[in-house]
C-alpha cells in the first residue's frame, strides 16, 4: 500500500497503525535515505506497540531494545554493518525468537537475514521538505493502514 505524509506526527500515526497489526516475530525492514523518516516511524510503531520509553536511532549501539509494551521492540540500525554474517554475530536469531517485533533501518546492508519481512519504503519529496511517500509490502499487512 502506497502513502503520503505531510510531517513527522502523520509518519509516526502510520507507524501506530501498523503496530495494530504486528505479531510477535515480525520483522520491518526500512529502506530510505537519510533522514527520510525511518526513525520517525519506529516512534510510531513503538507508541502503537504502547511503549512508553522514548524512541532513539540506534546508530552507535546498532539496537536499541524497548521491552515494556505489547510486544517488545527491538530497533536496529544497520548502516556501519557490512553484511548479514555481522548481524548474526549480534545474535539476530535470539532476537528473532524473543517473541517480539524487529524494526531494521538500512536494510538493505542485510537482506539474506530477513525472512518475509513487511518492508517500508520512505522516499523525501525533493521539493516539499516534510512530504514522504511511503510503500509498506509484504508480512500480513495487506490491510489499509489508516491514519
Amino acid at each position: 500500500m502506497d502513502y503520503i505524509t505531510h510531517s513527522a506526527a502523520e509518519t509516526e500515526r502510520l507507524g501506530a497503525a501498523l503496530a495494530e497489526r504486528l505479531l510477535p516475530g515480525d520483522v520491518v525492514a526500512f529502506l530510505g535515505d537519510l533522514g527520510a523518516g525511518k526513525t520517525a516511524f519506529t516512534r510510531g510503531l513503538a507508541r502503537g506497540l504502547g511503549i512508553p520509553d522514548a524512541v532513539t536511532s540506534p546508530t552507535y549501539t546498532i539496537v536499541n531494545e524497548y521491552p515494556q509494551g505489547r510486544l517488545p521492540l527491538f530497533h536496529f540500525d544497520m548502516y556501519r554493518l557490512h553484511d548479514a554474517d555481522e548481524l548474526f554475530d549480534l545474535g539476530w536469531e535470539d532476537y528473532l525468537e524473543r517473541g517480539g517485533v524487529c524494526a531494521v533501518e538500512w536494510s538493505e546492508h542485510v537482506t539474506d537475514a530477513l525472512e518475509d519481512p513487511i518492508t517500508v519504503s520512505i522516499r523525501k519529496d525533493p521539493n516539499e521538505e516534510n512530504t514522504r511517500y511511503i510503500t509498506v509490502t509484504g508480512g500480513r499487512t495487506h490491510a489499509d493502514l489508516s491514519l
